[in-house]
């Protein structure tokens, strides 16, 4: 049996400044000495069409679909936009969710999101866990992760400076570590 956790980590922000793929990178950073966090590319996706999927998944959606298939949980990290997820992350969702042998289905999941505002993506995350109950994915229920004000959080590099916030960042990633241990 593997000892290490394989999480891929997946963004819902494209901008190359991304605060919420800089969430990601200090998930990296804080993950537990047995976890790998690898990032996966979702920006060259092309919009889903099931006239597409029916000749055969595009090659990025293919790599994509395998790197959930091989992950042993998922950590996304998503921005909120008019109080919902991004459309390239739901995108990236629908493609990924179709048959055969849908990949997301019973993996342990997570999310956390950044913003400037105080609610710190609380309803865009709220509406990814929705979609998560299509998917199956196994949500933690807590700690939630809501990095509002970034600004006073996040210092002009990108880099997770605040502590409070690492620290609970960090126990959400020992909850994933635990809720993948309990099914292996």
């Amino acid at each position: 049996m593997n000892s290490v956790i394989n999480v891929l980590g997946i963004s819902g922000s494209l901008r190359k400044h991304s605060l919420n793929t800089a969430a990601l990178r200090a998930a990296i950073e804080l993950a537990p000495a047995d976890m790998r966090i690898e990032l996966a590319e979702i920006g060259d996706i092309p919009l889903y069409n099931e006239d597409i999927r029916e000749q055969g998944y595009p090659s990025q959606v293919q790599r994509l679909r395998e790197q959930v298939r091989t992950a042993d949980a998922i950590l996304f990290a998503t921005p909120e936009y008019n109080y919902s997820i991004p459309g390239v992350l739901k995108n990236a969702l629908d493609w990924v969710s179709r048959p055969p042998e849908p990949p997301f289905a019973g993996k342990p999941g997570a999310i956390i999101g950044v913003s400037p505002g105080v609610t710190g993506t609380a309803r865009g995350q709220y509406q990814l866990r929705q979609i998560g109950v299509a998917l199956d994915l196994r949500f933690l229920n807590r700690p939630e992760v809501m990095i509002g004000n970034s600004g006073a959080r996040f210092d002009a590099d990108g880099n997770l400076t605040d502590a409070s916030t690492r620290e609970h960042l960090q126990k959400m990633l020992l909850a994933l570590r635990s809720a993948v241990l309990a099914i292996r």
